[in-house]
C-alpha cells in the first residue's frame, strides 16, 4: 500500500491496481493531483504485471468534485510524456494504455471528474450514490479536460449538448441511459461486481487485452490534438470578465467545502449570472 496526498493504491490482488482518490474535504482535483496522476500511469505503463486500474474514492459523497480553479495557475506547463500538457497527457496514456480501466463511482462526479471517468475504459455507478454533471458553463467556462470529444461519441450529439449547456445534474440511472456510464447498480452490489470484473480480466493475457482495445479504440476514441483544443479553450476563458464575475459568485456558496451548494452544484448555476 502507497499513499500520495491525492491517491492511495493497493497493488494486494495479482494483476489489478485498485487506486482511491482522497483528498478531503470534497475530493477536488488540484494540479497536485493530476501530475500524480501523471506518474501513476508511468508506474502502470512499467509493470508488465499490471492489467486493470480500478479507480473509487474514500468519500461516498464525492468522486472527484470538480477541478480546483482557485489553483489553476499551479499546473505545470511542460508536456508529459506523451507530449501534450499534464491533464492531456492523463487522459490520452489512459486511454492508450494496454492495461483496463474501470470508473467505480459513488458520490458526486462533476467537470474535471466527469472527464475523468469518461476517459476510462469503463464506468460502473451507484444507482444511489452517484452524480454526474459539467456544471461549466455556469460559470462562464466550457468543459476543458475532454467532455466536448467524449460526450458526442457516447451519448450522440443532442444528449451531449443538453449535458453540457443545462450543466445540471444527473443521476445514474439517466446516465446509464444516455450512455455516459456502463451500468447504474444498486450501491450494496456495486464493489462486488467491480472486483468479479476486476478478477476475470486480470485472469486474460495483458497483450490480449491491450490489442482487442487498440482496436476498438479506432473508433470513438478523441484524439489528443482535439483534447487540447478544447483544454485552451478553458484556460482562456477563465480570463474573461463574465467569467470572473461568475466564479467572484462562488465565494459566498461555500465553494470548495461540504455543504449544500457542492451537494447540489447543478440547483446554484442559474443564480450565478452576474448583476
Amino acid at each position: 500500500m502507497s499513499a500520495a496526498s491525492h491517491l492511495t493504491v493497493d497493488r494486494s490482488q495479482p494483476g489489478v491496481w485498485q487506486v482511491t482518490f482522497d483528498n478531503p474535504p470534497i475530493n477536488m482535483l488540484a494540479p497536485a493531483g493530476i501530475v500524480e496522476l501523471q506518474a501513476l500511469v508511468s508506474q502502470v505503463e512499467a509493470d508488465p504485471d499490471a492489467k486493470v486500474l480500478v479507480f473509487q474514492s474514500a468519500d461516498p459523497e464525492f468522486f472527484i468534485a470538480h477541478f480546483d480553479t482557485t489553483k489553476a495557475a499551479d499546473l505545470p506547463r511542460q508536456p508529459g510524456p506523451s507530449g501534450h500538457s499534464p491533464w492531456i497527457d492523463v487522459v490520452v496514456r489512459l486511454a492508450r494504455s494496454p492495461v483496463v480501466s474501470i470508473a467505480k463511482i459513488r458520490g458526486r462526479t462533476r467537470g474535471v471528474g466527469s472527464e475523468f471517468v469518461l476517459a476510462c475504459d469503463m464506468r460502473f455507478a451507484s444507482r444511489q450514490r452517484a452524480i454526474l454533471g459539467n456544471p461549466e458553463v455556469g460559470v462562464g467556462l466550457p468543459p476543458g479536460g475532454g467532455a466536448l470529444e467524449w460526450l458526442p461519441r457516447l451519448a450522440g450529439r443532442s444528449r451531449a449538448l443538453e449535458i453540457v449547456l443545462s450543466g445540471d445534474d444527473f443521476d445514474a440511472d439517466l446516465a446509464e441511459r444516455y450512455g455516459w456510464i456502463n451500468r447504474a447498480l444498486d450501491d450494496d452490489a456495486l464493489d462486488g461486481f467491480v472486483d468479479a470484473l476486476a478478477a476475470r480480466l486480470a485472469s486474460f493475457d495483458r497483450q490480449t487485452l491491450g490489442d482487442l482495445k487498440a482496436q476498438v479504440n479506432r473508433v470513438g476514441v478523441p484524439t489528443a490534438d482535439e483534447l487540447e483544443t478544447s483544454n485552451r479553450m478553458f484556460f482562456d476563458a477563465l480570463k474573461h470578465p463574465d467569467t470572473q464575475a461568475r466564479r467572484a459568485r462562488l465565494g459566498g456558496l461555500d465553494y470548495g467545502r461540504r455543504g449544500d451548494f457542492e451537494l447540489n452544484f447543478g440547483r446554484y448555476l442559474p443564480g450565478l449570472r452576474p448583476e
